[in-house]
């Protein structure tokens, strides 16, 4: 009975052993996957025998500390992105072709052209510019749309695979409920559950809560609920065309509105980056530009002359779709796409250019010359009067950034500046996020991961037991042939 017992412990230290070296060497394989936890093989005596039970390396803490900061560098990674794309809108300013550049040299024009009204090269650069001005407001605004339609179409691929991975995330949550009723190993069905949680927390701020049998529920960081046994269903319209006003689609989780001004938002993930984009940064920055062609022209309407005037301002040198009546209200908005030079005007599109120095393009109650139209070549008076109107100051609305009355050229200036203030916080927003969850992967990985160093040290400890446990054995058997020739 002693050799017996003795042979059945050799066996058993060898199978332990061996299963030992098993996880040593999982770890060994998986040291370069960042989502790989470090395995425990602990050994358990049970009736005499010794067998290996297999864990994981894990902190809760820092691990949930990690999904937060990947959600948060998400979204202000997303809104760095967006303004990148919108600075664009500015070109480059060493070559002038931002607002303010143009409205400059607009200004700059209509001065030279003021000084000699009798000049029609110089009146000509005034149209000029004018129509640089316009074709950049122009071309702003289709670029801001289109901002907009992308951000609209990233919401609606990470709406698509935050299901998909809500449904990876079903099979392996049931794969550890399973595996713990049974009480076989789930550290791999682990260290998968918490790599698909890593993924969605990119798309959107997440809690999670953990219950009986290791199962797990997930909830949004505002406390929708997006996975309790099974997955809820996000759902999202994309509108494939968009124009200045109009209003994107909300995200939606088991059918409560999480993004837009819903009764839970979202605060945090790729999501609320690209949704902040497409309905608050570009809408703002589509409004400055608005007020700006709107403040345009204002500065150009031809008042009526007539004593007491009986019309109403009407566009000059710049005008609109609406025009000749002056835009107002529900016009306002997206005016900086469809503002051009006054084809009564600009003589490219057979307009009359005397219109600018003289007004009359709406009419003979518009002509500011007296005397018979255009008779009085030297007549700078509207022209001055344009100038002063251009650097006076004016209120624009507080909601787009800018609370203190300014000039056309110094509001020009601000929205340039205000994009760029934008994108710049931005960037330090994302280098801070970057580090933050750099140190957070860092704290986790040292606490849950693979030292390579400490496993090489295990697996010659794990070779030494396995040695003396074969070398054991080889006694055992020796013994039991001296035995058995013995009896013989």
């Amino acid at each position: 009975m002693g050799l017996s017992l003795a042979l059945n412990t050799a066996r058993s230290s060898l199978q332990a052993s061996s299963a030992q070296m098993a996880v040593v060497s999982r770890n060994n394989a998986g040291a370069t996957d960042p989502n790989y936890s470090r395995k425990i093989a602990a050994l358990v005596t049970a009736g005499g025998a010794a067998r290996v039970s297999v864990s994981r390396a894990s902190d809760a803490a820092l691990f949930y500390k990690m999904l937060g900061t990947t959600s948060s560098a998400a979204t202000q990674q997303a809104v760095l992105e967006g303004f990148e794309k919108l600075k664009y809108t500015v070109g480059d300013t060493e070559l002038n072709q931002s607002a303010a550049a143009r409205v400059g040299a607009l200004n700059s024009a209509l001065s030279q052209y003021a000084n000699k009204p009798d000049d029609p090269i110089l009146g000509r650069a005034v149209v000029e510019r004018a129509g640089e001005l316009a074709t950049m407001l122009n071309e702003a605004t289709a670029s801001i749309q289109k901002v907009r339609v992308e951000a609209d179409t990233e919401i609606s691929k990470s709406v698509v695979r935050v299901n998909d991975l809500l449904r990876q995330f079903e099979v392996a949550n049931n794969a550890v409920i399973k595996g713990t009723t049974a009480g076989v190993d789930i550290s791999d069905a682990l260290d998968t559950r918490d790599r698909i949680l890593a993924q969605i927390s990119e798309e959107m701020g997440v809690t999670v809560s953990t219950r009986e049998n290791n199962d797990v529920a997930i909830y949004t960081d505002s406390g929708v609920t997006l996975f309790e046994k099974t997955p809820r269903t996000v759902s999202f319209s994309p509108t494939s065309t968009y124009a200045p006003g109009t209003t994107g689609g909300a995200v939606y989780v088991d059918g409560v509105q999480v993004t837009g001004q819903g009764p839970m938002p979202l605060h945090s993930g790729r999501l609320v980056g690209l949704v902040t984009v497409r309905d608050q940064i570009a809408v703002t920055y589509q409004g400055q530009l608005d007020v700006i062609a709107a403040a345009l022209i204002d500065v150009f309407a031809e008042v009526d002359q007539s004593p007491p005037p009986l019309n109403a301002n009407a566009t000059g040198l710049f005008t609109y779709p609406g025009g000749p009546a002056l835009p107002s209200g529900p016009a306002l908005v997206g005016l900086a796409g469809e503002i051009r030079t006054n084809s009564l005007i600009d003589p490219s599109k057979g307009g009359n250019l005397d219109f600018l120095r003289d007004g009359g393009a709406n009419g003979p109650d518009y002509d500011y010359n007296p005397g018979a139209a255009g008779t009085n070549a030297a007549f700078s008076g509207r022209l001055f009067e344009l100038s002063t109107k251009f650097g006076a100051d004016r209120a624009f609305d507080p909601a787009l950034g800018l609370g203190a009355p300014t000039n056309l050229q110094g509001f020009s200036a601000f929205s340039a500046s205000w994009l760029e203030a934008g994108r710049k916080s931005a960037s330090t927003e994302v280098d801070y996020g970057v580090t933050l969850l750099s140190h957070a992967s860092e704290a986790l990985s040292n606490a849950t991961g693979v030292n390579m160093d400490e496993e090489t040290a295990l697996m010659l400890q794990i070779e030494k037991s396995y040695s003396a446990s074969a070398k054991l054995l080889s006694v055992i058997d020796e013994m039991f042939r001296t035995l058995l020739s013995a009896v013989r």
